[in-house]
């Protein structure tokens, strides 16, 4: 039988999502109100996720609109909010079951090192940075869907319902990864059972 296709997010699914909180404790560090970073944040998200800003303009821009920002302690905040959850202990265990693909919108400098075990197991990573689109928009899941080398049996986990709406139309079932972790026993269970 063919094996299935899993697509996964990375941040809310393999990783911890680094926002909001490494925006609020930016804030509380740095005494800047929550409510102008967050302004900040959404203002930055198109241009720091498709990569159109090199990371260095992101923390320019940032610590120049904010100058009690330190850069430094705002780097070790970031990092220490990215860290891997328990759904990246099984990829290795799907990968028997299925080929797996990666899909984020995401910098891949600040994810590189927590995807370094796994990448053995999988078949394609897709980040926004490096790809120039981010999700929903529907060029980044045809690049992922091209990918594939079986078109049915294609499972997409991710931590954000809005990103499913153009995979569904590509055909893909999807799963919203829930944050007890009850999305990797259903996986587990899909997987063993489409073998």
């Amino acid at each position: 039988m063919a094996k299935n296709e899993l697509i996964l997010d990375v941040a809310g699914v393999l990783a911890t999502n680094f926002s909001p909180l490494f925006w609020q404790e930016l804030s509380e560090d740095s005494n800047t109100p929550y409510e102008v970073l967050f302004q900040f944040r959404k203002e930055m998200r198109e241009e720091l996720w498709t990569g159109k800003i090199p990371l260095e303009g992101f923390w320019n821009q940032l610590c120049r609109k904010f100058p009690a920002i330190n850069r430094d302690r705002a780097k070790e905040i970031l990092f220490s909010n990215i860290r891997p959850l328990p759904g990246i202990d099984k990829v290795q265990t799907w990968s028997k079951y299925a080929n797996i693909h990666l899909l984020s919108n995401h910098r891949i400098e600040w994810i590189q090192s927590i995807l370094k075990p796994i990448e053995p197991y999988v078949r394609s990573i897709t980040i926004s940075s490096q790809v120039g689109y981010c999700k929903p928009n529907p060029e980044i899941y045809a690049l992922v869907h091209a990918r594939f080398t079986h078109k049915e049996n294609i499972w997409f986990v991710d931590d954000q319902n809005k990103n499913f709406s153009e995979a569904k139309l590509l055909g893909w079932n999807t799963l919203l990864a829930d944050e007890n972790g009850d999305w990797i026993h259903e996986i587990t269970s899909l997987l063993s059972r489409h073998e």
